[in-house]
């Protein structure tokens, strides 16, 4: 699966739980960490976990992928979750606001995010 393609399908996992302020954010010309960042905010922990959880659950169960690594999911302020080519940023609205990702990548393209499709 291509990393575009992958980025796509995690924001589509998101906006599955309602997820607000997605971006997908292509930083690959700026960065050898990742190729995309996936941005989405909730409006609680539990929101945020579910939001991080259908991301996961979803990429396992439809394609077999399993995350590298998963950050600060018993928390549910920001949760990490990377699959390489991929990470996903789930934040409560606050702790997305004070470390600003989306102003640190500013200069980043970002990949449209088809509407009113699901990843179910």
């Amino acid at each position: 699966m291509e990393s575009d393609h992958r980025a796509l399908l995690c924001a589509q996992f998101c906006l599955d739980r309602k997820a607000l302020d997605m971006k997908v954010l292509h930083i690959s010309e700026l960065s050898s960490l990742t190729d995309y960042l996936v941005l989405a905010s909730g409006t609680s922990d539990r929101q945020v976990q579910a939001i991080a959880e259908s991301v996961r659950l979803g990429l396992k169960e439809k394609h077999n992928l399993a995350p590298i690594a998963v950050e600060g999911m018993n928390e549910g302020r920001w949760v990490l979750l990377d699959y390489g080519d991929v990470m996903v940023h789930v934040f409560q609205q606050e702790v997305r606001t004070f470390y600003d990702l989306d102003g640190l990548w500013s200069e980043a393209p970002t990949l449209a995010i088809p509407e009113e499709q699901t990843a179910n």
